[in-house]
């Protein structure tokens, strides 16, 4: 598999992939991450033209298996948390939007090995309900860190992971 940064001719691609994903969380019993629509085509097209959406392809075929967004932070809705602090106030970036084909493993791993070679501070947000992104989190050495509110004031639940102490 290899990362690479995804153009507009993916578009349908990470459409289903985030269609795959929204699948998989309603069969774990995360029925309200992803819904009304949300990641909106406009997000996912935002994503693309300001080159932070990435796709995970196969290395042989090319084919799409996950896509995620990597942001440079900071992301205005991670200025304020309740419940909680940052580990730190270093420079950091933000995953965001991971998803992937059914039956991929080893996504969340490459996801974060290519994140952290941007750099040493990572923040990621997920639903309370979303129970497989919180185990992987925890596995990789992410800190729960609190509460942050989404735009539209959903609360989503913050971690933090770093390479320095």
């Amino acid at each position: 598999m290899l990362i690479r940064k995804s153009t507009i001719n993916d578009l349908p691609f990470i459409i289903k992939l985030i269609n795959d994903g929204r699948q998989k969380m309603i069969s774990e019993g995360n029925t309200t991450q992803w819904t009304n629509g949300h990641p909106s085509n406009e997000q996912i097209i935002s994503d693309i033209k300001n080159g932070v959406s990435h796709l995970i392809v196969d290395k042989q075929t090319q084919h799409p298996l996950a896509t995620f967004a990597l942001i440079e932070g900071p992301d205005p809705t991670y200025a304020q948390i309740y419940d909680g602090q940052w580990l730190n106030t270093l420079p950091y970036y933000v995953i965001h939007r991971v998803a992937s084909a059914p039956g991929v493993h080893g996504i969340m791993r490459m996801v974060l090995n290519y994140a952290f070679s941007f750099t040493n501070t990572i923040r990621i947000d997920t639903h309370e309900d979303n129970r497989t992104m919180r185990a992987l989190l925890q596995k990789y050495g992410f800190t729960y860190c609190g509460i942050i509110l989404l735009e539209n004031g959903d609360p989503r639940l913050v971690y933090q992971g770093s390479l320095t102490p």
